[in-house]
């Protein structure tokens, strides 16, 4: 087999953990655009109460993303899978079986308690070749990408078909199914291995979220997704009072997504091949910032364009966020920097819910989409001061032994060379790190010296 091509284990995992994601994006979003509605006459219910129900499954997510992904180093990654899949199925049957709001949140947070993304991400590291992680990685991003438009369009479909605790059955349904790729189709790792590109290091946690530069991303992802959720507390309301039925609300989303989806296109071929981050950082919040007034007008035209414009300004910074998370951290804490940037978002989807009812049960959905934009317009002030990142790539490669016996003077050669930027070697998992300018580096030189020549 070519050394380019991924191997038959690299495949398993790649496809496996990609489906696994996919599954548990559809479990998670499939309700996001039809609880508003079909919750109006449940028992209990309220703007606020819908609003907690939507996003407490974030707070959950936040709280135990970090811890489930260091027990993962201790105790092994399927073990904890398995269990957040539990939890996951768990949390679905309850909420699927709840006669009050209060069954619906406690079913909703049990949801949230399987916070395994970072797991997932570390037992990809474990099963793929260094050379490899990357497009691995970024095959995982595509999956998720889609099964969200997926979630975002089936989710009315299927709720008009089924009714809400229908797709909560159906989610615990996915859990299973989910277990059953990580039995019987993702291989096991011959062992668990701390990596500095997946996992999580708690000392190193303070120091990432205390950089300025981190800091304002980490804020970026929070507020998009806050953004996201208390935005569809509002648009199912505003869709049906336009004359639209719920079971036609799909097709409205999977227009929008897919239109916003070739539209950010260009626009990340611009910030990375441009070396124009900033600039398509700023652009994106000022799309959101142009497309939620246009939400609340009320008129038909402005509601279709608003939501176009809102997923091109969405996907671009879906798209941007992680790789800046990428480029500006130290190498030694890139998985923990990922780690809470992850811990970030699920906090904002739970703000989201939480603000989002909470405003709706005060005043209304046009106040509520005023009060998003004013929050779009202080984080794009915020983000003008944000430094733009050197356009810098990642290279992850394995240390033969007489490179781990002289550790040192191997880093100081790496250091030596033009366009190596930083260095980190993992000694006990044979493993070094790279951040390096290709615009400077001597390609040739670096290859030899890993090599060991």
């Amino acid at each position: 087999m070519s050394r380019d091509a991924l191997t038959t284990t690299e495949l398993r995992a790649v496809t496996g953990l990609a489906g696994l994601y996919g599954l548990r994006m559809l479990g998670l979003f499939m309700v996001l655009p039809v609880m508003p509605l079909l919750l109006e006459n449940f028992p209990g219910a309220t703007p606020l109460a819908i609003g907690l129900a939507i996003g407490i499954y974030g707070l959950t997510q936040a709280m135990l993303q970090l811890p489930f992904g260091w027990l993962s180093d201790k105790l092994g990654r399927k073990p904890l899978i398995y269990a957040g899949l539990a939890l996951f199925a768990l949390g679905s049957m309850v909420a699927a079986a709840a006669d009050s709001m209060l069954g619906l949140i406690l079913g909703r947070a049990l949801q949230g308690m399987g916070a395994i993304a970072s797991v997932l991400m570390a037992l990809l590291a474990d099963l793929t070749r260094d050379e490899k992680r990357t497009q691995a990685m970024a095959s995982v991003g595509i999956s998720i990408g889609l099964a969200f438009i997926a979630a975002m369009a089936l989710g009315p479909w299927l709720a008009s078909w089924i009714g809400l605790s229908g797709l909560f059955w159906m989610t615990a349904l996915l859990s299973g199914a989910g277990m059953l790729i990580v039995w019987r189709w993702v291989p096991d790792p011959l062992r668990s291995t701390k990596h500095l590109d997946a996992g999580i290091q708690p000392a190193r946690i303070k120091s990432v979220i205390l950089q300025p530069q981190l800091l304002r991303l980490d804020a970026s992802i929070l507020v998009l997704h806050l953004l996201l959720t208390a935005v569809f507390i509002a648009v199912p309301g505003l869709l049906v009072q336009a004359g639209w039925d719920l079971y036609l609300h799909g097709w409205i989303y999977l227009g929008s997504m897919l239109l916003g989806f070739f539209a950010m296109i260009p626009l990340i071929i611009i910030a990375e091949k441009g070396q124009k981050m900033k600039p398509m950082l700023l652009l994106g919040i000022g799309l959101l910032a142009l497309a939620l007034p246009m939400l609340g007008t009320g008129a038909v035209f402005w509601l279709l364009f608003g939501l176009w414009v809102f997923f091109i300004g969405f996907n671009l910074l879906e798209a941007s966020l992680p790789s800046l998370i990428s480029k500006q951290a130290p190498m030694a804490a890139k998985g923990t920097a990922m780690g809470v940037y992850s811990t970030s978002q699920f906090l904002g989807a739970f703000l989201g819910g939480l603000l989002g009812g909470w405003v709706m049960q005060r005043w209304d959905a046009e106040l509520l989409l005023w009060g998003a934009t004013l929050l779009v317009g202080l984080w794009w002030l915020l983000m003008l001061s944000f430094a733009a990142p050197r356009h810098l790539s990642s290279r992850v490669f394995s240390l033969h032994p007489a490179q781990v016996q002289d550790a040192a003077g191997f880093k100081e050669k790496l250091l030596g060379l033009p366009g190596v930027v930083e260095v980190e070697l993992m000694l006990e998992e044979a493993t070094g790190y790279l951040k390096l300018d290709r615009k400077e580096l001597d390609e040739e030189a670096l290859d030899s010296l890993i090599a060991g020549n």
